[in-house]
Formats: structure tokens, sequence, C-alpha cells
């Protein structure tokens, strides 16, 4: 077992580090030993990668996620941090030397440059330097793209915003040395995972209200249609030997007799667990609700 410190390098919605230790209780045994291999094909901010790579040494990793600009910043993390700190200093020094005032203009350039360069499908350092740029300065630390793909949140209200978090930015990218990194979709992972694998899946969890899926992690949205196949890639990964853990929201939270996850997925085991989340738009609809978390080894 090791034990460093490393964290996510970005804010992300849905983040798991309020129900970490609920996660925890669920990491098989034997990992890093008879476990050799450790699969997230939905990485996001990554806050169980890290936990587990700050943890364990495997054989091998593989992460996946379909953010183009996210896996982008992943490799260059991982390939070359010390130009992406470099960059991420510069923009650090200059953005805390405007007035707190003043500093929407420098935003929203940032934000159009970022844009220009997502559309013509760039991953460059400079891409992964404004992805980390953006999301420690725009509201909440959201990812949300509008019909035309173009990230689109507005800035947020912070003083002394941590742009560049030089430790973290190299303890990260240490852990992520022998980690395979893939912008795909998840069922790309089928051939890394076997069952000396350890998978942790959490995908775009279904919404518990009409208004709750009101940002937009992608162009392309994750509908019920997806998370049956979604169940059925966790089912099949289970029978083939696979150790698996996955989260969702729980729909009893609106609706008492909602049973789509407690159907989908009756063949294995499902904890209820807390966390603060908002289930809409309207900030102030917040509360502990009840998520879901699935395995097949609890």
């Amino acid at each position: 077992m090791m034990t460093a410190s490393v964290k996510p390098f970005v804010k992300w919605a849905g983040g798991k580090a309020q129900i970490l230790d609920e996660i925890r209780r669920l990491y098989p045994s034997g990992l890093g030993t008879a476990i050799t291999k450790y699969a997230e094909p939905f990485v996001g901010g990554g806050a169980v990668l890290f936990d587990v790579l700050g943890k364990y040494r495997f054989e091998a990793a593989y992460i996946s996620d379909i953010n183009r600009e996210l896996i982008a910043t992943y490799r260059h993390i991982r390939d070359d941090v010390e130009e992406l700190v470099d960059r991420l200093r510069i923009m650090e020094q200059a953005y805390l030397l405007i007035p707190y005032d003043a500093r929407k203009t420098c935003y929203y350039e940032k934000r159009d440059r970022f844009n220009e360069l997502k559309a013509k499908t760039d991953t460059s350092v400079e891409v992964a330097a404004l992805f980390i740029f953006l999301n420690r300065t725009c509201f909440n630390g959201l990812y949300r793209v509008n019909s035309k793909g173009g990230f689109n949140v507005p800035m947020g209200r912070y003083k002394n915003p941590a742009i560049c978090d030089e430790r973290n930015l190299r303890a990260v990218s240490e852990r992520l040395g022998n980690v395979e990194i893939v912008c795909g979709d998840y069922k790309e992972s089928r051939r890394f995972i076997d069952k000396k694998t350890f998978v942790y899946f959490d995908p775009p969890y279904r919404p518990l209200s009409a208004t709750a899926s009101f940002t937009s992690y992608a162009q392309d949205g994750f509908d019920d249609r997806k998370q049956v196949e979604l169940a059925r890639f966790i089912k099949e990964s289970s029978r083939n030997g696979a150790y698996v853990v996955a989260s969702n929201s729980d729909p009893k939270n609106t609706n008492e007799s909602d049973n789509f996850f407690d159907e989908l997925y009756d063949s294995l085991s499902i904890a209820r667990v807390f966390a603060s989340r908002a289930i809409n738009s309207a900030g102030g609809k917040r509360g502990h609700v009840s998520e879901l978390l699935i395995s097949n080894h609890a």
C-alpha cells in the first residue's frame, strides 16, 4: 500500500469526494496484490482514481472519458507537466494582478480562446492550461457546453483562485505514469478489463427531476436507453470475473415508486448512501440525497 497525498486537479460537478469513504468500503480485498489492474471508464475529476493510485500500486491502469479536452489535460499532466505548470503559473500571476472587478474581460478572452481551439479539436498544452484555468475561475467549477459544443459557463466570483497547484500537479503526473489514458466511449475498456481488474463506473447520473440536468457535460445526453446499455456492460464485466463498483442517482429521492435501478441491477448488490447535492437548477434546492453504490462483491 502507498501513502501519498494526491487529489483531483479540477473541481468537477458530481465529484465523489463526499461519498469517498463509502466507496472505499467497497474496494475489493487484494488490491495491488491479487488484483493488479484498475480501470475507470468515466474518469471525470478522478476522485476515486487518485485515492486508489495514492494507496495501491498496479501493474496497469486504464482511464477514459468522452471529454476530449479533459483527456488532453490528463495526458499533458502525465507527459509534460513542467510545461503545463509554467503556463499555469504565468496565467495565475497575470490574473491575480488584475483588479477583482476588472477580471471579467480576461476570463471571457480565455474562454473564447478555449472555444476557438476546441472547435479545431486542438489538444495542445495550451488547451490543457486553459481547461484548468477556466475550471478554477468559472462558476462552481462546472463543465457545460451549449448545443454547438462551446463551453459556456460564466465567470465565478473568487478573489484568489488557486489556478496553479504545482505540488499536486507533479504528484498527479507521477501517479499517472503507467496509466493508459483514452478519449472514448466506456465500451473501449472491454479489451482491458479481466479477472484481475477492479473497475469503477461513474457515469452521468440519471436526473432526479426535469430541471436537474440543466448542465450538459457533452452535446449528447445519457438517457435511460444508455443507462440500460451501461448496465449490460457492467454485468458482462462482472460475469467475466472483474470486481465492479458503479455509482448513480437514486430515483427514490423524488419518486419512492421508481425502481429503475433496483430492477436494472437486481443481480448485483445495491447500497444507498447520502451526499449533499443540488437536485435541480435552483441554487437553494440542496440537501442530503441518497445515491446508489452498486457492486458485485459487497
